[in-house]
Protein backbone atom coordinates (compact mmCIF):
# COMPACT_ATOMS: atom_id res chain seq x y z
CA UNK A 1 0.00 0.00 0.00
CA UNK A 2 1.46 3.72 -0.79
CA UNK A 3 1.74 5.87 1.72
CA UNK A 4 -0.39 8.57 -0.17
CA UNK A 5 -3.86 9.89 0.40
CA UNK A 6 -6.65 8.18 -2.33
CA UNK A 7 -9.49 9.16 -2.84
CA UNK A 8 -12.83 7.75 -4.86
CA UNK A 9 -16.00 9.00 -4.90
CA UNK A 10 -18.28 6.68 -4.70
CA UNK A 11 -21.61 8.81 -5.24
CA UNK A 12 -21.43 12.58 -5.94
CA UNK A 13 -23.43 14.86 -4.17
CA UNK A 14 -24.97 18.01 -5.56
CA UNK A 15 -25.31 19.98 -2.82
CA UNK A 16 -23.15 22.49 -0.99
CA UNK A 17 -19.62 21.57 -1.17
CA UNK A 18 -17.11 20.99 2.12
CA UNK A 19 -14.38 24.25 2.52
CA UNK A 20 -12.28 24.54 5.42
CA UNK A 21 -13.94 25.73 8.68
CA UNK A 22 -16.94 24.43 7.90
CA UNK A 23 -19.39 22.24 10.32
CA UNK A 24 -19.82 18.73 8.82
CA UNK A 25 -22.55 16.44 9.78
CA UNK A 26 -20.94 12.82 8.63
CA UNK A 27 -22.46 9.04 8.97
CA UNK A 28 -18.97 6.79 8.49
CA UNK A 29 -17.32 3.68 8.80
CA UNK A 30 -13.65 3.21 9.55
CA UNK A 31 -11.82 -0.24 9.10
CA UNK A 32 -8.58 -1.44 9.41
CA UNK A 33 -6.54 -2.67 5.93
CA UNK A 34 -7.53 -6.21 7.29
CA UNK A 35 -11.29 -5.33 6.81
CA UNK A 36 -12.05 -4.93 10.90
CA UNK A 37 -14.27 -1.95 11.62
CA UNK A 38 -12.78 0.14 14.19
CA UNK A 39 -15.43 2.95 14.48
CA UNK A 40 -18.91 3.57 12.55
CA UNK A 41 -21.55 5.83 13.19
CA UNK A 42 -24.00 3.84 11.99
CA UNK A 43 -23.57 1.25 15.10
CA UNK A 44 -23.52 4.19 17.21
CA UNK A 45 -26.87 4.80 16.19
CA UNK A 46 -26.17 9.39 15.25
CA UNK A 47 -23.84 10.82 12.78
CA UNK A 48 -20.61 12.67 13.64
CA UNK A 49 -20.23 16.13 13.73
CA UNK A 50 -16.40 18.44 13.40
CA UNK A 51 -15.00 21.30 12.11
CA UNK A 52 -13.12 20.48 9.02
CA UNK A 53 -10.07 21.80 7.70
CA UNK A 54 -8.48 23.44 11.15
CA UNK A 55 -7.26 19.72 12.80
CA UNK A 56 -9.70 18.66 15.11
CA UNK A 57 -9.74 15.36 12.86
CA UNK A 58 -7.03 13.32 11.38
CA UNK A 59 -5.43 14.80 8.08
CA UNK A 60 -6.85 12.46 5.99
CA UNK A 61 -10.01 13.87 6.71
CA UNK A 62 -8.95 17.45 6.91
CA UNK A 63 -7.31 16.90 3.32
CA UNK A 64 -9.78 13.76 1.51
CA UNK A 65 -13.28 15.87 2.01
CA UNK A 66 -12.39 18.95 0.57
CA UNK A 67 -14.74 20.19 -2.02
CA UNK A 68 -16.62 17.03 -0.94
CA UNK A 69 -20.76 17.98 -1.80
CA UNK A 70 -23.90 16.77 0.38
CA UNK A 71 -25.38 13.84 -1.17
CA UNK A 72 -22.16 12.19 -1.74
CA UNK A 73 -20.13 9.02 -0.50
CA UNK A 74 -16.34 9.09 -0.59
CA UNK A 75 -13.85 6.73 0.19
CA UNK A 76 -10.66 7.21 1.39
CA UNK A 77 -7.63 5.63 1.88
CA UNK A 78 -5.60 7.41 5.08
CA UNK A 79 -1.96 6.26 4.85
CA UNK A 80 -0.67 5.91 8.56
CA UNK A 81 1.40 9.76 8.34
CA UNK A 82 -1.87 11.05 7.77
CA UNK A 83 -4.02 8.87 10.29
CA UNK A 84 -2.79 8.42 13.93
CA UNK A 85 1.07 8.14 13.08
CA UNK A 86 2.79 5.69 15.38
CA UNK A 87 0.13 6.38 18.38
CA UNK A 88 -1.83 3.44 19.12
CA UNK A 89 -5.45 4.41 19.33
CA UNK A 90 -8.16 2.01 21.36
CA UNK A 91 -7.90 -1.36 20.96
CA UNK A 92 -7.68 -1.81 17.44
CA UNK A 93 -5.72 0.75 15.54
CA UNK A 94 -1.99 -0.47 16.07
CA UNK A 95 1.07 1.86 15.31
CA UNK A 96 1.46 2.80 11.92
CA UNK A 97 -1.70 2.07 10.77
CA UNK A 98 -3.45 2.80 7.29
CA UNK A 99 -6.95 3.20 7.50
CA UNK A 100 -10.32 2.94 5.36
CA UNK A 101 -13.15 5.18 5.65
CA UNK A 102 -16.72 5.30 3.94
CA UNK A 103 -17.58 8.61 4.78
CA UNK A 104 -21.44 10.36 3.76
CA UNK A 105 -21.77 13.61 3.60
CA UNK A 106 -24.94 14.78 5.24
CA UNK A 107 -24.94 18.58 5.42
CA UNK A 108 -22.03 21.39 5.59
CA UNK A 109 -22.45 24.60 7.69
CA UNK A 110 -20.17 27.46 7.07
CA UNK A 111 -19.81 30.71 8.53
CA UNK A 112 -22.45 32.20 6.41
CA UNK A 113 -25.59 30.08 6.98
Amino acid sequence: MSNELQIDDVRLGDGKAVSKGALITTQYRGQLEDGTTFDSSYERGKPFQCVIGTGRVIKGWDIGLMGMRVGGIRKLFVPANLAYGERQIGEHIKPNSNLLFEIELLEVLTRDD
